[in-house]
């Protein structure tokens, strides 16, 4: 039975298959109960939809636990930083019994069975979809911005070698997984999408979260809205410099969705004259004050934006450009500067809720129609990068070799070898780097 054990006949009933319905839960008077203060979230959670639409989407084999004690033990784990499930089985499981109304929670490997029953087909995703429209068609006011960031979430297995990422947080190429998120402006999550073989943010956008928001997002504006005015929006992607792209925004602009993100090449500074000081409430109801400026800015493309800069006080300035043309500046600069709570949501779930951690140890199948880097064209492009790196250090000492001596014979001759020596070397590079840069053409992507 185990220990805590303390309802015999149901797990009896649930042992041979006798037991019809699981174990209602039954909340008693307790004293000193160990980690009870998770009960007072238990209501955020319920208004959150932890219980809703999940009949619709999951179903369990008869037994002791039911589907709502499972995923409440679930939610509970998380809250008090239990960052796996093996954990548990250093704790007491009559004491996390008595927070979620039963004698005692499964064993490890009866929740890891419960799991993997839950997650066999489909019913997960469809269940966050479901949840993610009710979400944003509650909030409007939240889901009208919308910030989104691909989180590299490292895999230290050893099921399969998954493709190479570069984290930023630990300055490495790691195997790992890219998980794209939707956020809020308060870095509420609303949605996200895995890729194990990462085709970079724009694609994404276009092929994966573009589809899914247009079925869940309320509608902001409507048609003849739209047709009136010709540079009205339906809703605001919020993004990093990787979205830079004049034809991804030209893009969007046709599909009337507006683009807000860091200007790539912000060019000369502007005179400080052009900023004035303005009084902005953040997303989080602080009060400041931002130096800002505003100018007209057209792309490569032809594709006229709006751009703003910060002035930081000590005379930095930080250009975002975006395509709403509707909006006042002091909303969409605090909508690009709110977009750290996206950041903080990232930092905040990986050091507390283990986001990093896997869920499983399955393996799935990748279309063989993906695209992904030849690995050659990946090896010659790192051979480029280093035989640069020793040209551009040669080049470096190249220019410091001077004669600070009398122009004498002995002292001419040593110098003109060193230099003769050095101009070799970087010939060579040179040779070496355009053979290179000839071969990687010939390798960019493998189907």
């Amino acid at each position: 039975m185990g220990m805590g054990t303390r309802n015999v006949d149901a797990r009896l009933a649930a042992s041979i298959g006798q037991l019809e319905e699981p174990v209602v839960p039954d909340f008693q008077a307790l004293q000193d109960v160990p980690k009870g203060g998770v009960l007072f979230a238990l209501p955020a959670l319920l208004v959150t939809g932890l219980l809703k639409y999940s009949e619709n989407f999951f179903k369990l084999s008869k037994g002791y636990y039911g589907l709502d004690s499972l995923l409440i033990i679930l939610a509970f784990i998380a809250l008090v930083r239990v960052k796996s499930i093996e954990s548990l089985r250093y704790s007491a499981p009559g004491e996390w019994g008595k927070l979620i109304g039963l004698d005692r929670i499964p064993e490890v490997r009866t929740l890891r069975s419960k799991i993997k029953q839950l997650t066999q087909d489909e019913g997960p995703q469809q269940w966050s979809e479901a949840l993610c429209k009710e979400w944003m068609q509650s909030a409007p006011e939240q889901a009208s911005i919308l910030y989104i960031d691909g989180h590299v979430r490292v895999y230290n297995g050893q099921q399969t070698k998954l493709p190479r990422h570069h984290v930023a947080r630990q300055k490495l190429c790691l195997r790992a997984t890219t998980d794209y998120w939707v956020n809020a402006m308060d870095g509420q999550p609303f949605m996200v999408i895995n890729k194990a073989v990462d085709p970079g943010m724009i694609k994404v956008i276009e092929n994966d979260i573009l589809p899914q928001l247009e079925k869940r997002l309320p509608t902001f504006v409507n048609a003849e809205e739209l047709k009136s005015d010709p540079l009205l929006h339906r809703f605001t992607l919020v993004c990093d410099r990787e979205s830079y792209s004049p034809p991804f925004f030209k893009r969007m602009k046709a599909q009337r969705v507006a683009c807000l993100t860091y200007h790539k090449y912000p060019g000369e500074n502007w005179p400080e004259e052009e900023f004035l000081p303005y009084a902005v409430t953040l997303s989080s109801g602080e009060q400041t004050q931002l130096n800002l400026a505003e100018r007209g800015h057209c792309l490569s493309n032809g594709l006229w934006v709006r751009e703003i800069r910060k002035l930081s006080q000590k005379g930095h300035q930080t250009s975002i450009i975006g395509t709403d043309y509707r909006s006042e500046m002091i909303p969409l600069a605090v909508a690009m500067f709110a977009r750290w709570s996206q950041e903080n949501f990232f930092k905040y779930c990986r050091e507390h809720f283990g986001l990093d951690k896997l869920v499983d140890y399955c393996i799935e199948p990748v279309s063989e129609s993906v695209k992904v880097v030849n690995p050659e064209y990946r090896r010659l492009d790192s051979q480029i990068r280093s035989s640069q790196g020793k040209l551009n250090r040669l080049l470096a000492r190249f220019a410091t070799l001077t004669l600070d001596a009398p122009i004498e014979p002995d002292k001419v001759e040593p110098f003109l070898q060193k230099k003769t020596i050095c101009q070799e070397e970087i010939e060579a590079f040179q040779v070496q780097i355009k053979t290179l840069k000839e071969k990687r053409k010939t390798n960019a992507t493998l189907p």
